[in-house]
């Protein structure tokens, strides 16, 4: 489909809002297009983004579609858009509000301390005329399930509140205009003139609570600013140029965790595609255990120790599989069924078939997950200086199921729904899992167990050294192949070489040489490997920040700052980023915004920052 006549917004054009228990989306005509509730991973009551009669809510100047700014409010998640109309212009916030917590949460209940701060399960919009006259309209039709059930409304008390229900689920419509019913939408249409402010609200609140007037949703926006500028004020971020990136990105990842256990979401959406038009299509509403490294690497980076230990406690907290290890994702409540079906009812994102839910993936045995909690569990006792005793089981559990998995195939980091396959990437982790036990048993003062993991650690290291890497030096991308694959970078990012040595200079620059389209990575060649899967895919930005942080360790700082600069040039209108970025049409695919893509960015760019600064001390 062309771009030009596609009736969909490319993804990097949509706004993200988050109150760290869902997250909506808003195309730049001012639609809410993707917004499931009460949580991230709930049935979507706004869905257009995968079908364009899935539901959507606008609030913005009548009859006119294209914005002349957007921009987030400063160090918030909050969004702006100014409209310049033939009769004036028209400026609008979006937020999902949060505000002073009151008391206990009933609609999303925590398992973690509560914080001062908590979602107040709102949407509050608010439209104020800077100059002129016009008309705003209010156009809401949500669908609920996925878009299967259109909305029954119902007004309550006057002409300024109605309620939207269907498939069990009821929210409230809140506004100082006045609402009209046809069919499963909610219609509003007023003439504001120059000061003149107005405003409207979703409520799944308890009680459905909205707010009283424009004042009090103004208040609440200001107040949900508030609270997003002190959270990032408490981030340590480094004077330097690269600090506006690695805001955006922290309040990516923090717009991405899910306040009530901890847990931090894949991405926002479900079955945004890899490759247009495509299968590769996939629902990353969950956690990811090999998340939990770079998760923890990025918040410890970033000073921000109370998150890292929230995560740590939900890690903490999961069920494991009957040999002791863990699954390698959950849901954000911590349940580990995520069964996969398909919604065959919905178009897809540009046809983009079909759309998934759940996840098929959940008990496929991938080895590199003991690695990601291990090397997790030893950043944040390292950082915090203490293993907490609850912890120490997990340790040996993991060290325990790697020991017995390291030699078995398995699907790899990018699960290949293909043949299982001795993957180098999760030898590594192997690796990783019992070097990082040993540590944590010398912590421990476990002298025996730190000598029996480190003897293990070694015999993985030899065989990865022994079968993994090709005659011409390059890791190889599983045993039986000399494929190369991006996941090998991660013997770089996880010491298992240093970057003087030959094997790993020679691996990060065949890589990048070999494996990317006009400088950007692919995570690996589709005709060379059996994922499983038709069709194929675009560059991987995560692996695109590896490189970035590989090429640093292996000294190439020229090379490493020039990828950089080309990958902070393709991020969104906003700032953000999805899975992949498609070299021909210059375009984001996959879902959106990806926690991992904003993980890696913190990662490389710390990796420059780091290398500037002491090259600044050595002057």
């Amino acid at each position: 489909m062309n771009a030009t006549t596609s009736p969909f917004p490319r993804i990097a054009d949509y706004a993200f809002l988050s109150d760290c228990h869902t997250g909506a989306l808003v195309a730049p005509d001012g639609s809410v297009d993707w917004l499931c509730l009460p949580a991230f991973d709930a049935p979507s009551s706004f869905g257009n983004l995968l079908d364009r009669g899935a539901g959507s809510f606008r609030f913005g100047p009548y009859g006119i579609n294209v914005p002349t700014e957007r921009a987030y409010v400063p160090g918030t998640n909050v969004m702006t858009t100014a409209w310049h109309t033939p009769r004036g212009w028209l400026l609008v916030h979006d937020a999902l509000t949060m505000g002073k917590r009151r008391g206990p949460d009933t609609i999303t209940p925590h398992t973690r301390p509560p914080a001062d701060f908590d979602a107040d399960h709102l949407l509050v919009r608010t439209v104020e005329c800077l100059e002129g006259e016009l008309e705003v309209e209010l156009v809401c039709e949500p669908a609920f399930d996925y878009g299967r059930e259109p909305a029954e409304w119902t007004i309550v008390g006057d002409d300024h509140r109605a309620d939207a229900c269907g498939a069990g689920q009821t929210f409230r419509l809140a506004t100082d205009m006045l609402i009209g019913i046809e069919g499963g939408t909610a219609r509003a249409r007023h003439v504001l003139a120059k000061g003149d402010k107005a405003f409207c609200a979703l409520s799944w609140a308890e009680g459905l609570a909205t707010p009283a007037d424009v004042e009090d949703a103004q208040a609440r926006i200001d107040a949900t600013v508030q609270f997003w500028r002190s959270w990032l004020s408490r981030a340590r971020i480094p004077d330097h140029p690269l600090r506006p990136p690695l805001e955006r990105s922290a309040l990516t990842i923090k717009g991405l965790t899910y306040m009530p256990t901890g847990a931090t979401v894949a991405a926002l959406t479900t079955s945004l595609p890899e490759a247009p038009g495509g299968e590769r299509n996939w629902d990353y509403r969950y956690t990811w255990i090999r998340d939990t490294t770079f998760t923890l690497q990025a918040l410890h980076y970033l000073n921000l120790d109370w998150e890292a230990g929230d995560f740590m406690q939900f890690v903490g907290d999961l069920e494991p599989n009957s040999d002791g290890g863990l699954q390698i994702m959950y849901g954000i409540d911590g349940r580990r069924d995520l069964t996969e079906s398909t919604r065959d009812d919905l178009g897809g994102y540009e046809g983009a078939r079909p759309v998934r839910v759940g996840n098929g993936a959940f008990d496929q045995r991938q080895n590199d997950v003991y690695g990601a909690v291990l090397d997790s569990l030893l950043l944040h006792t390292a950082r915090s200086k203490h293993l907490p005793r609850r912890l120490w089981p997990l340790v040996q559990s993991q060290a325990t199921a790697a020991t017995a998995a390291w030699r078995d195939p398995d699907q790899g980091i990018w699960e290949a729904r293909g043949k299982p396959q001795h993957y180098v990437s999760s030898k590594l982790m192997g690796w990783v899992a019992l070097d990082r036990a040993a540590k944590l048993a010398t912590i421990r003062d476990d002298d025996k167990l730190a000598s029996q993991w480190r003897t293990t650690a070694d015999e993985i290291r030899a065989d990865i050294l022994e079968n993994g890497v090709s005659e011409r030096g390059v890791f190889r991308q599983h045993y039986d192949t000399d494929a190369l694959d991006a996941s090998t970078l991660l013997a770089a990012l996880f010491g298992f070489l240093p970057g003087s040595d030959e094997r790993m200079r020679k691996t990060v620059n065949a890589i990048a040489d070999e494996l990317t389209e006009n400088g950007y990575v692919l995570r690996y060649k589709v005709d060379e490997t059996d994922d499983g899967l038709s069709g194929k895919e675009g560059t991987f930005l995560i692996c695109s920040f590896w490189l970035v942080s590989a090429l640093a360790m292996v000294g190439e700082m020229d090379r490493a700052s020039g990828l950089l600069e080309r990958l902070l040039r393709i991020a969104s209108p906003l700032g953000l980023y999805a899975e992949e970025f498609e070299v021909d049409r210059a375009r984001h695919l996959g879902n959106f915004p990806q926690a991992f893509s904003h993980l890696a960015l913190i990662q490389a760019a710390s990796r420059i920052i780091l290398s500037d600064f002491m090259g600044e001390l050595s002057l």
